[in-house]
């Protein structure tokens, strides 16, 4: 088996549009780079294009569309199968295509690769499971008949901090359902979903079905297609401000829309908790893709009679790992994604100090080449720190205090944010009592992750609506057709 290696890789990998099962340049034959934000070198350019080349790609969806819903379910899975084997087969590939575009270190993005297959494995088996039901009128007579049918043509929006597995977890109930696809994915990180796209299409997915746009102008060229009343699905995962402005433009075709957006995520750690396993929870919730992440743990809430050893032994961890290039070995955390990304982690570091917080460890931008930043640990955070209330995407970690149960809650609550929570705790009552009080989506007990594609991911507020993965994501995919029998 031959070396992986950079060149190998980025030699490899699609560059063009995926348009009507054709790789193409745009239609204006540009092209904009892709960086890599260790270094900041350009790694390769990729096509750039146009309104002209997302409306092409929406007509390749459409004249698929009837085609792609009446194709048997089986087919429809066993496609996803394939392409499970595939991304399964090719992990070392894949992983170091994401490292080098996104940063994270290499351990993380063979990760990332294993979970983003999973919905392809997961969703290939919901294929073959869409139902729909026959009743006998309650009156009488006549027959009640539903049938699930695919919504039609979606266009997905993907970030670009998990570059593949917010594909896959798009990509596999559309498909399983009968939906074609356009799919934008990040500038920043155009290279896994090209590399994706290949891989579906060796699996033998028909042109048409799966249409793949890279673009430098990504409001100019997704607003038309939202508009266009020929589409019939808009699935965004993002920031709470792109998102709300996406909403309001689906608004005039009345699509189907699902929205994964920012987080503020609370962790609790009760009087009662193993601070040993809380830690270890932490450094999963906080350090998971270098803190970019919108289930990463953003406030620490602990409470006031353990909070002085959590924080410390938090800090101890945090200040030991290896910051560093991710394909590198031994790097534990990798660059943030631009130099914007990582000044703004950076003001809102100086903002807390300037209102009394303390660096336990970290607090700096790291000299060099690349975006990095260090872990870093804030004690005794007040109230009014940004860092408490705004998405931080990156290595830090504000530890404040609650005095108990009921005032947890409150600060936990207290976000305009529902996506995710994490909680640890001894005590089974308060286990049941807490999960039912945290307005969030997604409610991780003693434990630091909560991402499965067996279990449906969401939030709630202004972290977006709708479900991805487990049961549920499949009918963000599905009409429900009610059919009157008279007999």
């Amino acid at each position: 088996m031959a070396a992986v290696t950079q060149k190998s890789v980025l030699s490899s990998v699609p560059t063009q549009l995926l348009i009507g099962g054709e790789w193409r340049d745009s239609l204006s034959a540009t092209t904009f780079p892709v960086h890599d934000p260790a270094t900041g070198s350009v790694l390769v350019e990729v096509a750039d294009a146009t309104i002209a080349d997302g409306t092409a790609a929406l007509d390749a969806a459409v004249a698929a569309q009837a085609d792609w819903a009446t194709t048997a379910p089986r087919e429809r899975g066993e496609i996803l199968r394939c392409a499970f084997e595939l991304l399964t087969a090719r992990t070392e590939e894949l992983a170091l295509l994401m490292t080098l575009e996104m940063g994270k270190p290499l351990a993380e993005s063979r990760g990332e690769v294993t979970y983003g297959a999973e919905f392809l494995r997961w969703f290939s088996e919901e294929a073959v499971r869409i139902h729909g039901r026959y009743a006998v009128n309650p009156a009488g007579g006549s027959r009640l008949l539903t049938l699930q049918k695919p919504v039609g043509p979606t266009f997905m929006v993907t970030p670009w901090n998990f570059p593949l597995a917010m594909g896959t977890r798009k990509i596999g109930p559309a498909v399983a359902a009968g939906c074609t696809m356009v799919v934008k994915p990040a500038g920043e990180t155009p290279l896994s979903m090209l590399a994706l796209a290949a891989v579906l299409e060796e699996a033998g997915l028909p042109p048409g079905v799966l249409n793949v746009i890279t673009t430098s102008s990504s409001a100019e060229v997704s607003e038309p297609i939202i508009r266009d009343p020929r589409l019939r699905k808009l699935t965004f995962t993002g920031s709470t401000s792109v998102g709300r402005r996406l909403v309001e433009q689906s608004a005039e075709q009345l699509l189907r829309v699902s929205m994964e957006l920012g987080g503020n995520a609370p962790f609790l750690v009760f009087e009662d908790a193993d601070l040993d396993a809380a830690v270890d929870g932490a450094m999963l919730a906080k350090m998971r893709n270098i803190g970019e992440a919108c289930t990463s743990a953003n406030r620490f809430l602990v409470h006031e009679s353990v909070v002085d050893d959590f924080a410390a032994a938090l800090a101890r961890r945090m200040g030991a790992l290896t910051v560093g290039k991710g394909t590198k070995a031994g790097v534990e955390v990798g660059p943030l994604i631009t130099e914007t990304a990582r000044d703004g982690v950076d003001e809102l570091v100086r903002d807390a100090v300037e209102r009394g917080a303390t660096v336990l460890t970290g607090g700096v931008k790291v000299a060099g080449r690349g975006h990095f930043y260090a872990p870093t640990v804030l004690a005794d955070v007040p109230a009014g720190a940004r860092v408490l209330t705004e998405e931080i995407f990156g290595p830090v970690a504000p530890v404040t205090t609650f005095t108990d149960e009921a005032d947890a809650v409150r600060q936990a609550n207290a976000t305009e944010y529902g996506l995710v929570a994490y909680a640890y705790t001894r005590d089974h009552a308060r286990v049941l009592r807490i999960s039912e009080a945290l307005d969030f989506g997604m409610v991780g007990i003693n434990t630091g992750i909560v991402s499965n594609a067996a279990a449906p991911f969401g939030g709630v507020k202004h972290s977006g609506f709708g479900r991805e993965g487990g049961f549920e994501g499949i009918h963000e995919y599905l009409e429900t057709t009610y059919v009157s029998l008279n007999p």
